[in-house]
């Protein structure tokens, strides 16, 4: 399975068949997550966690959120600048592996019991464990708290590209006929997922430049001990850099803030230089 097809497959996953996950599977996530690659120099580890193999040593809840998931992987970052980003570009690109594998996932960024499965994981100092996702086989019918939660999420309501991506500056919508390549990487960013679907990323094509700005959410941020609207540009920055080399470019992430004119409650992240 390719990338494009991993994200285009990727679905939310609350309700799971009550089996372990093959043990070849197992072994295939944990050489995936001891080496996934990430953007940026915060240090973050991936931590697989069986309940089976803990044999109820600790209590790994998630407030009624999961059913039947055995198998959970926890993301864990050092406390420092850009982990949020660094964090979600990895953590995405670990779910899209397990979404080519067949497993199903579920980002979890507070519907799990923080403190447990942080013991569990043997958290060190300066290090957070902001996301977890379970990880098993998708059960064919969605148990109901399932069904409310993909109702009230509005993945098919996504935002118009016209809201999403910008040409030279956010007065002016990206036309998709300007790059047919670049037009596949964006479709592929558009519906990547994030907090309650708010899709906060916005991109700026400047020539070959790609900038990258955070638009938040008023009052997001106070939700959680972590800056949940940042974990998701890195959800979008793995989607398009992953895309970009599938279709057989090449380009690097940059610091290279082009100071134009911002719109209300957005801030420039990071810039990608197509070579």
């Amino acid at each position: 399975m390719d990338i494009k097809q991993a994200i285009i497959q990727r679905k939310s996953i609350r309700t799971y068949k009550d089996e372990p996950i093959s043990q070849e599977l197992k072994e295939k996530l944990k050489n995936y997550i001891a080496d996934v690659s990430s953007p940026f120099k915060p240090r973050t580890r991936f931590v697989m966690l069986d309940t089976d193999e803990m044999r109820g040593r600790t209590k790994l809840g998630t407030y009624g959120v999961i059913s039947g998931a055995r198998t959970f992987i926890c993301g864990i970052t050092e406390d420092v600048f850009r982990y949020e980003e660094n964090l979600g570009y990895a953590f995405e690109n670990i779910i899209l592996y397990a979404t080519s594998l067949g497993l199903g996932t579920c980002w979890l960024g507070g519907t799990f019991n923080r403190a447990n499965f942080a013991k569990a994981a043997g958290l060190k100092e300066n290090e957070l464990i902001p996301v977890v996702t379970p990880v098993g086989y998708p059960k064919e019918k969605r148990n109901l708290i399932d069904s409310a939660l993909v109702k009230g999420a509005g993945s098919i309501n996504r935002k118009d590209w016209s809201e999403l991506f910008f040409d030279g500056d956010f007065g002016k919508p990206l036309k998709r006929e300007t790059d047919p390549k670049i037009a596949e990487v964006l479709d592929m960013v558009r519906i990547a997922p994030s907090a309650s679907n708010k899709q906060p990323w916005r991109i700026v094509k400047s020539g070959q430049l790609y900038h990258f700005y955070l638009s938040r959410t008023p009052g997001y941020r106070a939700l959680l001990s972590f800056d949940i609207q940042r974990l998701d540009i890195g959800i979008a920055m793995c989607h398009f850099e992953l895309m970009i080399r599938e279709l057989g470019l090449n380009g690097k992430w940059i610091d290279e803030d082009p100071g134009i004119n911002l719109e209300k409650n957005t801030e420039y992240i990071i810039s990608y230089i197509v070579e």
